[in-house]
């Protein structure tokens, strides 16, 4: 039986999406061509635009096609950022908390740009610091090119009021990576205020390949390509059209029964969490998982080697990670864990499991049948005191 515990990384295709994929991949045309083909193509991807605007709450020209989640950040990071410095704003406000996809690019700027960087500190609960925030905001005012902060951590699942860090940031743009919390709470861009938003198709049951950067109506942005003008002249390309189709069926499916959703997920999570520490009781879970989201858990097993846990549960047929997949295979300590105040030793003992409404009881209890022993032989082979 194989049993998969990393939604987190990416998520099965749904039905719903892998039917609008194929229908689409059928029909003939370029949506960006004049003729009846082409038209009709279009017709299909304004549509599907107009679904994926409602399940985030925004205005669909705001609503931006890219092909995956790291280039929509790259997208609002850098074009926001080449907007700025022609005002003569060099500083980015940022969270030591980032997803890789947020944090590099940031930090190429630093490089190659003469970007300024202020990151703000998250507690032992991955909060942001929001008195820090403010003080930040205020030292700096008329210098800050924009702020970004995730909405929910891809690695422990904390969730940030990203609406009083709107707030506190005024006029200042606000982006957040919304990729893991998109379709899974609620998540209005209009309601929050944000100037941009990143969200994915692959981690909500849509295909790989195809994501979405939100815009804020009026707000142009220095583009990354240049070519064909399309998406408002900030995002060209050939568009997509079967992926962008199966990423609005996706949407809309996760839309209209994320509530429903979480309730049988949190269960899950919490039946993992009892099971894991019935079973390892010096195992603990990091992060406050009253303010996260529903499927994602982070938890520790000291004194033992992360990477050998996650082979070992391979071995019996239950996969997880050891953090976030973007940096799978790079042998460093967690970024996210270290600014929570762990270890690097504790970082490195520390698996993620991240859950579905597919997961079922029956799995969680062949993990606790398994635990205790994978534990037992990676610390008896980590060498860790």
């Amino acid at each position: 039986m194989s049993i998969y515990f990393d939604h987190a990384a990416t998520t099965p295709i749904s039905d719903s999406a892998l039917t609008a994929l194929t229908n689409q991949a059928k029909k003939l045309g370029n949506a960006s061509s004049l003729h009846s083909a082409g038209r009709s193509v279009r017709k299909d991807l304004e549509a599907a635009r107009e679904e994926i605007a409602k399940a985030i709450d925004c205005v669909p020209s705001e609503v931006i096609f890219t092909a995956t989640g790291t280039e929509a950040n790259n997208l609002a990071v850098k074009g926001l950022y080449w907007k700025a410095i022609k005002e003569g704003k060099n500083l980015i406000i940022t969270s030591t908390f980032e997803h890789h996809a947020v944090m590099d690019p940031i930090l190429w700027l630093a490089e190659h740009e003469g970007a300024k960087i202020i990151e703000i500190d998250v507690d032992k609960s991955g909060m942001v610091d929001l008195d820090r925030l403010k003080q930040v905001v205020i030292d700096n005012k008329g210098k800050i090119a924009f702020i970004s902060i995730m909405h929910s951590n891809n690695e422990v699942g904390t969730l940030q009021d990203i609406a009083q860090i709107v707030k506190i940031a005024g006029d200042i743009p606000v982006h957040s990576d919304c990729v893991q919390s998109f379709g899974k709470v609620e998540l209005s861009f209009k309601e929050l205020g944000l100037t941009a938003a990143t969200i994915s198709a692959h981690k909500i049951g849509g295909p790989l390949g195809v994501a979405a950067l939100i815009l804020k109506r009026g707000l142009d942005i220095e583009p990354i390509l240049h070519g064909g003008g399309q998406e408002r002249d900030i995002r060209s390309g050939t568009f997509n059209a079967p992926s962008i189709l199966a990423f609005a069926a996706a949407a809309t499916e996760s839309a209209s029964q994320f509530k429903e959703r979480s309730v049988v997920v949190r269960k899950l999570k919490q039946s993992l969490v009892e099971v894991v520490k019935k079973n390892v009781s010096d195992a603990w879970v990091n992060g406050d998982q009253a303010n996260s989201l529903p499927g994602i858990v982070s938890i520790t097993f000291p004194k033992s080697d992360s990477e050998g846990l996650l082979l070992l549960l391979d071995s019996e047929g239950i996969a997880c990670s050891t953090g976030s997949a973007c940096s799978a295979g790079v042998q460093r300590p967690s970024h996210v864990l270290l600014a929570m105040g762990l270890s690097e030793d504790e970082t490195t003992s520390t698996l993620r499991f991240s859950l579905s409404h597919s997961n079922t009881i029956a799995e969680i209890e062949k993990l606790g049948a398994v635990i205790a022993s994978v534990v037992e032989r990676s610390r008896a082979a980590s060498g860790k005191k």
